[in-house]
């Protein structure tokens, strides 16, 4: 399966960014899709997940509230919608894919996801 993502950018200090990830394949909607983000020097954090339903959906504590996961699976599309940014949101974001069987199963860690995009710079300014 191959991710690309896009929509990172530049912004400041309460505004918003949209992250969209397109997979390649096919069946997508048998893959559950999340979010991981990395800054410099730090280790990669979870973000926010969805079942491959959509019926399911968890979020990371430090985004709760601020961010909302989505999917279309008729676009092999996940898309991560981030409001009221904070300077420590500022990270490289990932779009991560792995095939389960569950409709409303999730995974929350770096080591269960097979499938990573290159990734997508957001910066938010203070």
């Amino acid at each position: 399966v191959k991710l690309e993502e896009s929509g990172g950018g530049l912004v400041q200090a309460g505004g918003s960014l949209r992250l969209s990830c397109v997979a390649s394949e096919r069946t997508f909607s048998k893959y559950v899709g999340a979010w991981f983000r990395q800054a410099p020097g730090k280790e990669h954090e979870f973000v926010a997940a969805i079942s491959w339903s959509g019926g399911n959906t968890y979020y990371a504590d430090s985004v709760k509230g601020r961010f909302t996961i989505s999917r279309d699976n008729t676009k092999n599309k996940v898309s991560l919608q981030m409001n009221s940014l904070r300077p420590e949101d500022t990270a490289v974001y990932y779009c991560v894919a792995e095939a389960v069987t569950g409709a409303d199963d999730l995974f929350l860690r770096v080591w269960e996801y097979d499938y990573w995009g290159q990734g997508t710079q957001v910066t938010v300014s203070s």
